[in-house]
């Protein structure tokens, strides 16, 4: 069967998976009468729950005798080591972009190498329907954006589409006829050019990773030569040519719809997994056995990010999940960082801990909230940036992040204003139409940790902010962290009402009454600036007397709800994070107070 490899990108939220969905059901690979999920293609809890892909998904549909593999890639530019890889695979891309947003971050991240690696665009604008569509300047931004990227002439030449993912229509014409995605299908056998197929034996580059209960290792790539057979003896060799692992294809597995079908043979060009290695893993060639030269692998951008992942030695350590100690904790990273090359997991000098290097705040999130699902208890240090050295200054360079937020006019003077107290620098601002101004920025990712929360209270809820890593720079200085205090707890109990009720005054609350607490707890925001301990277990004191009054009804304000993301956005350097299957705690790294008073006076010591 002639076949063609295509990725579809896009920004968050503008419809790649809804359009995935489209195209598969108008190809057939569905029954009419079968039940499909919404966005099938987010097969992951995770994925569905945040209505983000945070895994590349490959799927073939077949369109006049003609096999297309469709890959899904993340819109995030924390999840870019995927896209990275992924581009090696395909011959052409589908540039899908939002009718009234036009090119985001995130299209300028994965377009800039989809372009570098030289695949073709064709370019859709979707969600033609918007009240405040403007597909004109929307494809001259796209345009403006190839250009500045340096795209070539052919690049540059791209068709264009217009249509609706959600109602399954694509056209030439933005008026339509709104009839199917025919359009896109047959521009995608056109324009596309078919996979390039080199001449000799068994050649394929690794390019994702996954476990299968059944079947073990898994790898996932595009044939360059030869003919894949069930049963038939290969090696894998490392980038630089090492032998490192030798076995036999225990299965060959295609890409069928949403199902993955054995086949007996796969030939050069197609995209297939196949199992039966255990050590090969990402950016391997897996060989047949006479091949000595492997294929040259993309480089992989380097982590931007790094926090520290401890056990959990709290005293409610072990109480609801089961994978504590630190060698299961270690096994679980090493097992991550093989199948995800953005990843770098290092040893600490600390036998219990591991510092987790990543693109962001993000892709640590999502690897912390997988890890508690499976059980895990963690403590989690402050996100800390990776910072480089000038090979020829030896001046100290950090990363540079480009932050785009649309926001309400109104609101832009404060969001200039925080910025600049950030060490932000506004390079671009501009109406983006319906009241709303959209203001670029180039700031320190120091200085973004913890803003996402700020920015929404000071916005009321309105402003959308789209990050994406620049560039190193120069150092920039000390940025102000959190200006409050917190609220300590100074014994081990359950919290009782009327105690919370009298420390109202203190500051806002982190927890409900009855929560069990300890010693070193953080238990709420103080609202000056210096650390306080309290006594949250302390009842009313009850005599026989009965006064007029006293028994008044506890109200408390509600609690300030911590999810994962603030939670480490709002830690300082000597605090931690404590996650387990059920709860995320806030606890001083020190639990005795004694303790962090010694450590106190021996910062102040060295400062001084």
């Amino acid at each position: 069967m002639k076949l063609r490899n295509i990725a579809i990108i896009a920004h968050v939220d503008h419809g790649k998976t809804t359009l995935v969905d489209r195209l598969l059901q108008q190809s057939g690979a569905f029954r009419d009468n079968q039940r499909v999920a919404e966005r099938a293609m987010d097969s992951n809890d995770l994925e569905r729950e945040r209505g983000i892909t945070i895994l590349a998904k490959v799927t073939s549909v077949a369109w006049n005798d003609v096999r297309i593999n469709i890959v899904d890639t993340p819109g995030h530019a924390d999840f870019g080591g995927e896209v990275e890889r992924i581009l090696n695979m395909v011959d052409g891309a589908i540039v899908l972009v939002d009718a009234a947003e036009g090119p985001m971050p995130q299209t300028k991240f994965v377009v800039s190498k989809a372009l570098k690696v030289g695949l073709k665009p064709i370019v859709a604008v979707n969600k033609i329907d918007k009240p405040e569509e403007r597909h004109i300047e929307v494809v001259n931004e796209v345009f403006d954006l190839f250009a500045a990227l340096d795209a070539t002439d052919d690049q540059l030449d791209f068709p264009v589409l217009y249509g609706l993912a959600k109602e399954g229509w694509m056209a030439a014409d933005p008026a339509g006829p709104k009839d199917d995605m025919a359009p896109l299908f047959d521009l995608v056998l056109d324009h596309v050019a078919p996979p390039p197929v080199e001449a000799g034996p068994f050649r394929m580059l690794a390019t994702t990773l996954e476990a299968n209960p059944y079947l073990g290792r898994l790898l996932t790539g595009r044939i360059t030569s030869g003919i894949a057979r069930a049963n038939m003896p290969v090696r894998a060799l490392s980038r630089d040519g090492t032998v490192i692992d030798e076995g036999r294809i225990s299965k060959v597995l295609a890409f069928r719809g949403l199902e993955r079908t054995g086949i007996d043979a796969a030939e050069a060009g197609d995209i297939v997994a196949i199992a039966g290695l255990s050590v090969a893993t990402v950016a391997d060639t897996i060989a047949a056995t006479e091949v000595t030269a492997p294929i040259a692998a993309q480089p992989i951008d380097p982590p931007t990010l790094s926090m520290t992942f401890r056990i959990n030695d709290g005293p409610l350590a072990g109480r609801e999940g089961d994978k504590v100690q630190s060698r299961v904790i270690r096994e679980r990273l090493s097992r991550e960082a093989e199948g995800n090359v953005a990843l770098r997991v290092t040893a600490t000098q600390d036998a219990d801990a591991f510092e987790v290097a990543g693109r962001g705040e993000l892709q640590l999130a999502i690897l912390i909230e997988t890890m508690r699902r499976e059980g895990f208890e963690l403590t989690i240090g402050k996100p800390r940036v990776l910072f480089r050295r000038d090979a020829e200054s030896g001046a100290r360079l950090e990363p540079i992040e480009e932050a785009v937020i649309d926001v309400d006019d109104a609101f832009s003077g404060a969001v200039i204003d925080k910025l600049a107290q950030r060490k932000g620098e506004l390079v671009e601002m501009r109406p983006s139409g319906g009241g709303r101004t959209r203001l670029v920025f180039y700031v320190p990712t120091r200085g973004l940790i913890g803003y996402q929360s700020e920015l929404l209270s000071d916005t009321r809820g309105t402003a959308v902010m789209n990050r994406l890593f620049h560039d190193y720079a120069p150092y920039k200085g000390d940025i102000a962290g959190r200006r409050t205090g917190v609220l300590i707890s100074n014994a081990d109990g359950d919290a009782v009402a009327y105690a919370l009720w009298n420390l109202e005054d203190r500051g806002p609350m982190m927890i409900a009454p009855g929560t069990k607490v300890y010693e070193g707890m953080i238990i709420g925001e103080h609202t000056r600036g210096n650390d306080l301990a309290v006594n949250v277990m302390k009842g009313k004191k009850l005599t026989n007397i009965r006064a007029a009054g006293k028994d008044d009804a506890v109200l408390l304000t509600p609690p300030m709800k911590m999810t994962l993301e603030t939670a480490l956005a709002y830690i300082e350097d000597d605090e931690l994070v404590e996650v387990t299957p059920q709860s995320i705690r806030l606890r001083k790294g020190l639990l005795d107070p004694h303790e962090r008073k010694r450590a106190e006076r021996r910062r102040e010591a060295e400062s001084a």
